[in-house]
């Protein structure tokens, strides 16, 4: 029985798994500028063109480290949200659970975090492979306010966007079109939101916060039901409230 063929794909996934983690290593040692191909292969005691078989480019390597982080921070708020559907949670509730994931995969996977939501890397420009990787965060927090519209538990918002809508198509089509009024401006809300949650694991993960805020934690769930009331949905104040999965 020839197994050649097996052993070559086994091989093929493996060599690029192992390129991957020992780039991860570096990423919190060095950051995405110390990912050469050298330093990679000794971080993961292997030759240069074993790492350049699975990644021939630099680029190549960041893209595909890019997509995992995307995936795999996305895949813990869905885990999350799951979690707290089958909860009975409310929409708030379903919020504050799927952030808190976000912010324990932030803090466990600094090196990732920091790729996806640092400074730029110089020189690399991001293909369009890594956008639905990257969609699947708003599209989760796109999910919960659009079950908080269709349950009434929404507010309508004391001042409205003014003027035209700011969207392009691709936001529109990832909430499932523009909710009626008072909540037509809702998804400019959602965005709202979406970047008040990334600045602020930018600014814990980062340590910019320590010196001010005594408990982080604390303060996060606040800040989060802060963010949350700009979209008109209320958030429980406390964990015994508040399903976590």
């Amino acid at each position: 029985m020839d197994l050649s063929g097996t052993h070559a794909a086994d091989e093929n996934t493996a060599r690029p798994a192992a390129v991957k983690a020992a780039a991860r290593r570096l990423l919190v040692e060095r950051g995405a500028g110390g990912l050469t191909p050298d330093a990679v292969a000794r971080a993961g005691a292997m030759t240069v063109t074993e790492v350049e078989s699975a990644f021939p480019h630099r680029d190549d390597l960041l893209t595909a480290l890019v997509i995992d982080a995307y995936d795999d921070s996305a895949a813990a708020m869905e885990q999350a949200d799951r979690a707290a559907v089958a909860a009975g949670a409310s929409a708030g509730a379903r919020l504050l659970v799927v952030t808190r994931a976000l912010r324990a995969w932030s803090f466990a996977n600094s090196g990732e975090f920091t790729l996806i939501y640092g400074s730029p890397v110089p020189g690399y420009h991001a293909p369009q492979d890594t956008v639905p990787p990257a969609s699947r965060t708003p599209a989760v927090l796109a999910g919960i306010v659009r079950a908080a519209l269709e349950a009434g538990e929404l507010t309508p918002p004391r001042r409205a966007v003014p003027g035209p809508p700011l969207l392009r198509p691709e936001a529109v089509a990832l909430f499932g079109g523009v909710p009626d009024a008072p909540f037509s401006d809702l998804v400019e809300r959602g965005i709202v939101l979406w970047s008040n949650l990334i600045g602020l694991l930018v600014f814990q993960v980062f340590s910019r916060t320590h010196d001010s805020v005594r408990d982080e934690a604390a303060y996060f769930d606040f800040a989060i039901a802060v963010a949350a009331e700009s979209i008109g949905l209320e958030v429980p104040s406390g964990p015994k409230d508040t399903p976590t999965g």
